[in-house]
Order: structure tokens, then sequence, then C-alpha cells
């Protein structure tokens, strides 16, 4: 669905349909994919050029699609190193196809559940020194552990093997804006045979940051996190987002 609202050909004639569908309920949710792919793009840039992390954990990364971490960290970093985390069979083989390393980096892609903490953690281990910091990136993937204490779970079970001066990016849907209408779309998501999905508000997404130190502006709108001239307009969108640091 993210791909097919972004213009991109990698779909298929359900996600199309479900795409449309949520288009339909909500139709902001076609300006918060745009600027959460913004939000990413500063992100990652941020970590890579000033942060100064040169490897990536991005959990959850779904279906390849325009400006993927490996790229944009790349560009900054050319000998990043990038591991992507998925247990779906599709994106594993589209990913696997779609996301080559490059020559001075490298660019892996994991079959694991997220929620299987030591097994990302192994397998990522492969390719990443965790005695050095790392740039985890948990961007619209929480939102589908809809249990609160199996989400908040994960994200301390993946901070704890962190070394200090590693960086978390959290993005993930929230209700507070036209909270109906969102809790609409995901329903018929859901009835259409998506896999279970929950917004959560700004408090339970601060909660994910608990024990690091979250970088200004905080939990904010993804079009109001360090903004840059594009996209437009700025007013808040359906996804917030933050990065903090560990100690």
């Amino acid at each position: 669905m993210w791909e097919h609202w972004q213009g991109g050909k990698e779909t298929y004639a359900v996600d199309r349909e479900a795409g449309d569908k949520v288009a339909e309920i909500l139709p902001e949710m076609l300006q918060a994919v745009l600027h959460h792919r913004a939000f990413l793009d500063r992100a990652v840039r941020y970590l890579a050029a000033d942060a100064g992390i040169g490897q990536f954990l991005d959990v959850g990364v779904g279906l390849p699609t325009l400006d993927n971490t490996h790229e944009i960290a790349q560009r900054v970093t050319p000998d990043a190193r990038v591991v992507y985390i998925d247990d779906d069979a599709l994106v594993l083989s589209h990913a696997r196809a779609l996301l080559p390393s490059r020559p001075e980096g490298v660019c892996e892609v994991v079959d694991a559940d997220a929620r299987d903490v030591h097994i990302v953690l192994r397998e990522a281990a492969r390719t990443l020194d965790f005695a050095r910091p790392v740039g985890l990136l948990l961007l619209d993937v929480l939102n589908y552990i809809v249990d609160d204490a199996e989400a908040r779970g994960t994200v301390k079970g993946l901070v704890a093997a962190l070394a200090p001066g590693s960086h978390v990016v959290i993005a993930h849907p929230t209700a507070e804006l036209d909270g109906d209408r969102v809790h609409q779309a995901m329903r018929a998501v859901m009835e259409m045979g998506g896999a279970p999905v929950t917004a959560r508000t700004l408090q339970q997404i601060e909660g994910f940051f608990e024990g690091l130190e979250l970088l200004d502006p905080g939990v904010v709108s993804c079009s109001h996190w360090r903004p840059e001239p594009w996209p437009r307009p700025r007013a808040p969108v359906l996804q917030l987002c933050g990065v903090a640091r560990k100690t």
C-alpha cells in the first residue's frame, strides 16, 4: 500500500485495492506517507552525517520502495553497513533482488520477526558490530505489534543490545488527528486480510523512548521533525516520530 500511495510500481492488485480503500476513508494518509518517507531521509542523513553512525538495523522494512535506508546512508558514508529485518516471504524475495550491496558498503536482508529479539540480534550480528553505535530504525512496524506490553518489550530488548552512542528512530501512526476515520481505515484493511494494526497516542509513543535521550524536537508529527522545504504543506500528519540517543 505504501508503494502504491507513493506512485510506485512494486504493487499487486490487492495492495492497490486496499490502498485505495484507505485513501477513500482517510485521504490525509497520502500526505502522511510523503512526510513519513521524508522523515526517514532526514533521520538517516542526520545519523550518518552528524551522529557518525556507520551501521543501521532497519526492522520491519516492508517492500523496497524509493530511497531505502542503505541508499540514503551510503550516499553519506559509502561503507555504511545496513541490515534489513522482515518475516514476509514476498518482502524478502523482493528485498534480496532490489536491495543490493554497494562495492564499498554492505546491505543484508534477514528473515526474522521483530518480536523474536534474540533472533534479530543474532542474525544482525553477522554483519553489524554491536560493540559500536548502531542506528536502530523502527518505522511503521510497532503498530503491527498490537499488544502494548509486547511492543514495549520488543523495543527494550533491542535497545538493551545497543552500544552507547547508538540512536533509535521510531515512526508510528496515531489517531490523535481524525481518530474515528483512522480506526475505520485500519479496520477496513484488516477486513480485507491485512495484518492486525493499531494506532497509539503521543504518550504511548513517547514511552518507547524511555531511558533514552530524546533529541529535539521530541516526538512530533513526521512533518515537524527538523523539516526541510519539501514536502509541503507542513500541517500535522497522522504519523508521529522521534529520534533518541542511548547515553
